[in-house]
């Protein structure tokens, strides 16, 4: 096993975008729309990743740069109505997170440049290298990394055999990571099943069934689960069950451990996009890029708490362990 997962980054072309004679004029500001799935607040570190990349391009917000942030809070429902405000204020650029935000913003408009952080891209775009229409951006490869976290969950908590997964089975996503769960659930010769969660009052039942009947908890990485990592994390620990999870603010909450692309990372690259696009690449000319980091958070103190020894093997391959 190994811990950084190296992919092929797709290089593209940049052909002419209409927008490209309005970036050229001097003194001119840009107004990117960002349509998230938590508050500003709780995305405090990608959010800042991504001013960070923006910064480093030449771009000042309050200068030549103005942010507008909207957050869904876990409702996946309300992405359309925010897309809409966003379009309403005159945005240069949209940028959203997860595949539900990215599908509204590109039902909403073929004519405004996107730039997605996605779970599953070609539930959104064309193709990776051609993305075409008014979006591209970035993948975070999840539902094929399921086989190493069931793997890294056992190897924690050995006498796992029964396992669970907490999904929002409304998220486009989730079919694909469901099936590839099951299946690395029966290779290790462990019980499997899903509790689907589609809204908040969802977790009170969920949480409910997983105390007795579950050694170990997969949790699936979208917006209603975002919005409630750390009762999440809080109610794992309280009961007792290894969980893994899929990004590392589910760690800084509490949580267990997770293995995932960063999508810090991600944003932070996401500005290299918007750069592109704003000096006149065309968005349907722009491959979609595979993950370039991957992180294995620990938290040794959930694990103490949980009564768990951490196996040598995995603190050596852990890029951080969170005390």
């Amino acid at each position: 096993m190994t811990n950084r997962r190296q992919f092929i980054t797709l290089l593209g072309g940049t052909a002419a975008w209409p927008l490209a004679a309005r970036a050229q004029q001097a003194g001119r500001t840009f107004r990117i729309g960002m349509v998230e799935t938590i508050s500003a607040e709780l995305n405090a570190t990608k959010l800042a990743a991504f001013r960070r990349g923006m910064h480093e391009l030449g771009y000042i917000e309050g200068g030549n740069l103005i942010l507008e942030y909207r957050s869904a809070d876990g409702d996946a429902t309300r992405f359309p109505a925010l897309i809409s405000e966003l379009i309403g204020l005159n945005v240069d650029l949209i940028v959203t997170r997860g595949t539900p935000a990215a599908l509204a913003a590109k039902s909403a408009t073929t004519t405004i440049p996107i730039v997605a952080i996605l779970g599953d891209p070609l539930l959104v775009v064309a193709s990776l290298t051609r993305p075409g229409g008014n979006i591209t951006g970035l993948s975070g490869v999840q539902a094929d990394l399921a086989g190493k976290r069931i793997e890294l969950i056992k190897e924690l908590a050995p006498a796992t055999s029964r396992i669970a997964a907490i999904l929002n089975m409304g998220n486009p996503i989730a079919g694909e990571q469901l099936k590839e769960l099951e299946v690395a659930a029966r290779s290790k010769g462990l019980q499997f099943q899903l509790l689907d969660v589609r809204k908040a009052e969802d977790f009170d039942r969920v949480l409910a069934a997983l105390i007795p009947n579950h050694d170990a908890v997969f949790v699936g990485l979208d917006g209603l689960t975002q919005a409630h990592r750390r009762l999440i994390a809080d109610l794992a620990t309280k009961n007792r069950l290894p969980t893994i999870y899929e990004e590392r603010e589910f760690i800084e909450a509490g949580g267990l451990i997770s293995y995932a692309p960063s999508i810090t990372d991600n944003y932070r690259r996401a500005a290299a996009y918007v750069d592109k696009i704003f000096k006149g690449a065309k968005p349907a000319d722009l491959p979609v890029e595979q993950p370039t980091k991957f992180e294995f958070i620990i938290n040794g103190k959930a694990a103490k708490a949980l009564g768990l020894k951490i196996p040598p093997g995995m603190l050596a391959l852990a890029d951080e362990v969170i005390e």
